[in-house]
């Protein structure tokens, strides 16, 4: 037996002598490479889904629906417009950050730097789904704290309360919301970790390689 294992052992040996050996630099290189197309697709989805819903407002059918304020009705549209435009900001500022990083790995040529930079972009992904996600349960939490204020909600929205305790109803569409605002959230929390996750796993892989190859 010890003599088959001896004869397969020296036959891989000859078969590893006429695989290609790819040096630290040809492996740095795809790395390298891989790692700016990763934060190169961060920064063009994060571009993306920012315009999405500017080009949505541009369809008749969703420009209708918005006319209804909602917000207005509640009182809480100057809460609602002061959260959007903290968020335009935060979110162009990471976006300027994705771009910042994939310009800033592009011209690296230094394993420890490549990997100090894939470090920082996946933490610069994580902190930017943590806002988003963030600032939707904040905006529903605005107009579930509206409805709650709101004496005669009922009246307010126009709605036919024939048989039907107001209070009651006021509490019912109160959890509806919460339970909308908890759906959303979740459904786009598994979006970003289907896009933003793929890519910063790829990344991490990335990175590992890199510590490995340092080690």
């Amino acid at each position: 037996m010890m003599d088959e294992l001896d004869l397969l052992k020296k036959d891989w040996q000859k078969k590893e002598v006429n695989l290609p050996r790819l040096s630290y630099d040809e492996i740095y290189n795809m790395i390298w490479k891989k790692s700016s197309s990763v934060v190169r697709w961060i920064f063009y989805i994060s571009i993306i889904e920012f315009l999405l819903p500017h080009l949505l407002y541009l369809l008749p059918s969703f420009r209708d629906e918005m006319n209804y304020d909602f917000a207005r009705q509640l009182g809480i549209n100057n809460w609602i417009i002061a959260l959007t435009i903290v968020q335009y900001v935060v979110a162009i500022y990471f976006i300027f950050q994705f771009y910042k990083r994939y310009r800033e790995i592009s011209v690296l040529d230094d394993a420890k730097k490549l990997m100090k930079q894939i470090f920082r972009t996946r933490q610069t992904v994580k902190h930017y789904v943590i806002f988003c996600l963030g600032m939707v349960l904040l905006i529903f939490g605005v107009f579930i704290i509206g409805m709650a204020l709101d004496e005669n909600l009922a009246a307010t929205l126009n709605l036919t309360t024939e048989n039907v305790d107001p209070v009651q109803l006021k509490w019912i569409l109160i959890g509806v919301m919460t339970l909308a605002g908890i759906l959303f959230t979740a459904v786009l929390a598994g979006i970003y970790f289907l896009l933003y996750g793929l890519l910063t796993r790829k990344l991490y892989r990335n990175y590992k390689e890199l510590k490995r190859m340092e080690a």
